[in-house]
């Protein structure tokens, strides 16, 4: 009795889970329900009678409506819905158009005005003129077709920017990036991508900063938003694509628009958090000085939240760039597209060039909004005309010197190609043949183990964890769901997270969830476990936890398809790759908040523990360990958040889980439904599990003094 009244928590779990298991042996399954091909698929409800289904095993889709519903009503905005007049100027005609389809055509248009703009400016041509003239005109003006910027002009632009923002290293890596760029004759994609992000990130922005002032003004918006915010955040890149496409098509408009509305969403919570920051005593000042709403706003409050509204901008960038790759399905130019053929080619090479050339450009733009939030500005300060302005005119200086060069190589290059302008893909330094021998190498040499180490991880682990999860009736997931809920944070959170549950319970989709919470289980057990390890041997010097940090950084920058390639080499086209780029992109958060949290023990701790005359494991198990688990399961927490997402990408070289049938919604006419309700599913898996764990890790520094 005395141990019940001491350990409550430890009954209540062991309670749930004999409860869990029990539910599980005791539902039988169905006749009908069978598993084939050595346990890898299943056969669908769709194939089984229905009478011989039991509740307690799979509910009834009794949300199945839902997607058709979303279907039907697109459908009618489209084409039914408050029809307009408006004049086309193509036929000089008055035509009738709904107005939905109306302002979704002149957003379609405006955005792709934009990105050619920049385009013709970065790598020429004449698009955009021939939107306010014509073909014709052009053909009978020559010299309308201007000619992009040299990339040397580009390259000087980003190192002087460089110098500017953080120094001699920051220039000294934006030229490493900008050559390699042109010497693999990756230019023109390069600047295709790099348009599309300058289109999409400042919208971003701007919306981003609208909402987050909007929110910190009115508490009512900001309840509104933060579900919005949360569902924003955890829905998978392709499920924005399905509804983006249908209203607006495919093209490079399309992947821009679908780009904002994923980007906006970090935005605008850290300029919310920035402004909440803002000490009452500033605000206050602002008052007495006699500032109106207005001049509060723009003079006081967000200047003094200038570095978190800028670690917005960063993370605004980083999006734009993760999702420009993903917005390739839908018909993006640029490095996103040329990756995305070399990989269904299975041109390992070609698509590690075009990775890096991502990685680069994502890892400067990172370096350099940082560096722009990080610097100090100087409000007191009386520079001199010059030194006010000598970037800008040091880089008038290179556009004069670089356009000469521009103009000299066109005599000195020969062959048709002016490299001091731009080096063409085909004429640009290739290491595919190098990268291809590499991996005809590494398969030579280490074939037999790496299929021996494939086949037994399939056979002997994840089959057998996969088959596990499909065995357990729903009814016993959601009592495990809500017993965990309940035990972690009360009846509230019980009810959030079999919410959660109950809505994916209820489409027809519950199996697919189950193999999607199973890739990502074993993502995070294994992404955890190596995450503590590392971060703990990192954590004991300073020197190793700047390296580790830096690694990160660097890693985290690395849109997501990135981590693809290598294991495509190694394991092929199978579950085991999928889980081991999961494994890969889900060990940073673990890694880095495992650092953290060891960090922020504090050092008369450290002293306490080893005049106690503990050894150095001690010290972790009894000390260090007990007081950055919340911190550490804050990052496990994120290490969920990136499993799923990377889960869900892996769907693109072969996987039976959720991230397949969103796939296949992108080449469905009547794929929006079916596209929304499959991302909520991915979104509110990753929602429940957020709940449990940052309730559990909350009230754990409250029982810690940590809070």
């Amino acid at each position: 009795m005395e141990f019940i009244q001491k350990n409550p928590k430890i009954i209540q779990w062991s309670f749930l889970l004999i409860v869990f298991f029990g539910l599980c042996f005791a539902i039988e399954i169905p006749e009908g329900y069978e598993f084939a091909k050595a346990g890898t698929e299943f056969i669908d409800k769709d194939k089984l009678d229905q009478t011989k289904y039991s509740v307690l095993w799979r509910l009834p889709a009794f949300i199945a409506w839902m997607p058709g519903w979303i279907n039907d009503s697109v459908f009618f905005l489209l084409n039914d819905w408050a029809p307009i007049e408006y004049f086309d100027s193509d036929i000089q005609e008055t035509k009738t158009r709904p107005v939905v389809l109306h302002i979704t055509r002149i957003i379609s248009r405006s955005m792709l005005f934009m990105i050619e703009f920049i385009r013709e400016i970065l790598i020429g041509g004449v698009e955009t003129v021939v939107a306010f003239t014509s073909w014709d005109w052009i053909d009978k003006n020559p010299w309308a077709e201007l000619p992009g910027l040299p990339w040397t002009i580009v390259a000087g632009a980003a190192i002087i920017l460089g110098y500017k923002l953080n120094g001699r290293n920051l220039a000294i890596f934006a030229a490493i990036t900008m050559i390699y760029i042109s010497a693999f004759g990756q230019w023109k994609p390069s600047m295709q991508t790099l348009s599309f992000v300058m289109v999409a990130a400042p919208i971003s922005f701007m919306l981003g900063l609208a909402f987050g002032i909007w929110a910190y003004k009115s508490k009512r918006v900001e309840n509104v938003l933060n579900p919005l915010l949360n569902v924003a955040q955890t829905m998978p890149h392709y499920s924005y694509l399905v509804p983006i496409m249908v209203l607006f098509g495919i093209g490079d408009h399309a992947g821009a628009i679908a780009t904002i509305i994923f980007a906006t969403p970090p935005m605008v919570r850290l300029t919310l958090l920035g402004l909440r920051k803002v000490s009452p005593e500033v605000i206050e000042a602002g008052k007495m000085s006699g500032c109106s709403d207005f001049q509060l706003l723009f003079k006081v409050l967000i200047p003094t939240a200038r570095r978190d509204i800028l670690i917005g901008v960063n993370q605004v960038i980083m999006q734009c760039l993760a999702m420009a790759v993903i917005a390739s399905f839908i018909g993006a130019k640029g490095l996103g597209w040329n990756l995305l053929l070399a990989l269904n080619q299975l041109r390992i090479g070609l698509a590690l060039e075009a990775g890096i050339c991502i990685t680069l450009i994502a890892v400067l733009l990172d370096k350099m909004s940082l560096a722009w939030a990080n610097k100090q500005i100087n409000y007191f300060e009386n520079p001199t005309f010059f030194q006010r302005n000598k970037y800008f005119i040091i880089f008038v200086a290179v556009i004069v010197v670089c356009y000469i060069l521009s103009y000299l190589g066109t005599f000195y290059f020969k062959e048709g190609f002016n490299y001091l302008f731009i080096v063409p893909h085909n004429k640009g330094i290739s290491t595919e043949a190098f990268w291809n021998s590499g991996v005809d190498w590494i398969l030579d040499n280490f074939f037999d183990p790496l299929k021996v180490f494939n086949t037994w991880l399939i056979t002997q682990v994840l089959i057998p964890m996969k088959n596990a999860f499909l065995r357990m009736p729903v009814v016993a997931t959601f009592i495990l769901f809500m017993g965990a809920g309940y035990i972690i944070g009360g009846l509230r959170s019980a009810v959030v997270v079999g919410s959660f549950t109950l809505f994916i319970a209820l489409t027809e989709w519950w199996d697919r969830a189950l193999i999607t919470m199973y890739m990502a289980t074993f993502g995070v057990i294994v992404s955890g476990i190596l995450g503590i390890i590392i971060g703990t041997l990192s954590a004991q010097t300073k020197t190793s936890i700047r390296i580790t940090l830096a690694v990160c950084d660097t890693l985290q920058t690395f849109p997501s398809f990135i981590y693809l390639i290598p294991v495509i080499m190694l394991f092929g086209v199978t579950d085991t790759s999928v889980l081991i780029a999961v494994v890969i992109y889900a060990t940073i958060p673990a890694t880095r908040y495992t650092i953290e949290g060891l960090r922020s023990v504090p050092t008369a701790l450290h002293d306490a523990g080893s005049m106690s005359g503990v050894n150095r494991v001690q010290r972790w198990l009894k000390i260090e360990l007990p007081l950055a688990f919340p911190h550490m399961m804050l990052g496990i927490n994120q290490t969920v958040v990136f499993a799923l997402f990377m889960v869900i990408i892996g769907a693109m070289i072969g996987t039976t889980d959720l991230g397949q049938y969103i796939l296949k919604a992108l080449s469905d006419r009547q794929g929006t439904g079916n596209g929304l309700m499959l991302g909520l599913c991915v979104a509110f898996i990753g929602l429940a599990v957020d709940n449990l764990i940052r309730t559990w890790a909350d009230h754990r520094k409250k029982l810690l003094g940590l809070d």
